[in-house]
């Protein structure tokens, strides 16, 4: 698979990575549901075999548990992949989300996630969110004293603003930013990832495939049926209007597809990689069959006109 230069950061990464975000299973209130581990640790072998060099997971998915999954993959694995995960989301009292960016806070977090992932340091470690923003400052301080320690070796954040991203790069230069870029959400395409561009911060977008519901597999009666647990059945990228223009986009797609043999997902993945601020793409894979009905997309290449056929 081809490698991109993770902007600053230097490090040569597959165009797409694996996403353990559904690894963390239904353990915490934005898991998905019916997610075995087996099926995330064969996925994780499957996509390592494809040649994706990197995992990106966090603390926060299922508290832990998609972090000791990726361990458990990894274990007899002789060139383990690049890990990256993130920080200051915390569990709170009544079992939802609550963030920190505190120094004693974010130690807290980092060694305990080394000890889950079971690695004296990790690749990238990322701010979680922009909260609270009054401490961004404080929590990038920390992340800063960490890489000066080892105990990470480079440092980003994901869902930051520009303006975020300003107010703390005086402190440490901020290598890398995650934020959200699909079809069925181009907001960071207007100004967010230019200035990455410019800055020379490394890009890795996450959810290229609208979280599932551009891959053509989403239909209205398999959503109605998804259970409670499922963070989609109470997410507003999932309201009914959001469906409905997904699933007029999944057309499209289609139609780019056919002239390619490509899935709906595999053109969708390649509309967000074509946008050259974009080093990397997160993709949840939870089956190895989803491995293998993605791995055309990192290679396809769309016309201009295809592109603006989709964005229109």
């Amino acid at each position: 698979m081809d490698t991109r230069r993770l902007g600053r950061s230097g490090l040569e990464i597959s165009r797409i990575g694996f996403g353990a975000w559904a690894a963390g299973g239904s353990h915490w209130h934005h898991g998905w549901s019916g997610q075995d581990d087996g099926d995330s640790i064969a996925a994780i072998e499957r996509a390592l075999a494809a040649g994706i060099n990197w995992i990106d997971t966090a603390a926060a998915y299922g508290w832990g548990h998609s972090e000791r999954v990726v361990a458990r993959a990894l274990r007899d694995v002789r060139q383990p992949p690049m890990l990256f995960t993130k920080c200051g989301a915390l569990r709170s009292s009544d079992g939802g989300v609550e963030f920190n960016l505190a120094q004693e806070s974010l130690r807290r977090e980092l060694e305990a996630s080394l000890e889950r992932l079971e690695v004296d340091a990790v690749d990238l470690y990322q701010i979680h969110r922009p909260l609270p923003d009054l401490d961004i400052e404080r929590g990038w301080e920390t992340l800063a004293s960490f890489k000066a320690e080892g105990l990470v070796r480079h440092i980003g954040v994901s869902n930051f603003t520009v303006d975020q991203i300003q107010r703390i790069a005086g402190i440490a230069p901020v290598e890398t930013l995650q934020p959200p870029y699909s079809l069925m959400q181009r907001e960071a395409g207007a100004d967010l990832l230019p200035y990455a561009q410019t800055a020379d911060v490394g890009v890795i977008i996450y959810s290229p495939m609208g979280s599932g519901l551009l891959t053509g597999t989403m239909t209205q009666a398999r959503f109605d049926s998804l259970p409670v647990t499922d963070w989609r059945r109470n997410d507003a990228r999932f309201a009914p209007e959001k469906l409905e223009r997904g699933f007029e986009l999944v057309e499209r797609l289609r139609q780019v597809g056919d002239r390619y043999g490509a899935s709906p997902g595999e053109v969708a993945l390649a509309w967000a990689l074509r946008n050259q601020a974009v080093d990397g793409a997160i993709v949840g894979f939870r089956t190895p069959e989803q491995v293998d009905g993605v791995l055309h997309g990192a290679t396809l290449e769309l016309g201009a006109d295809e592109a603006e056929f989709l964005a229109a």
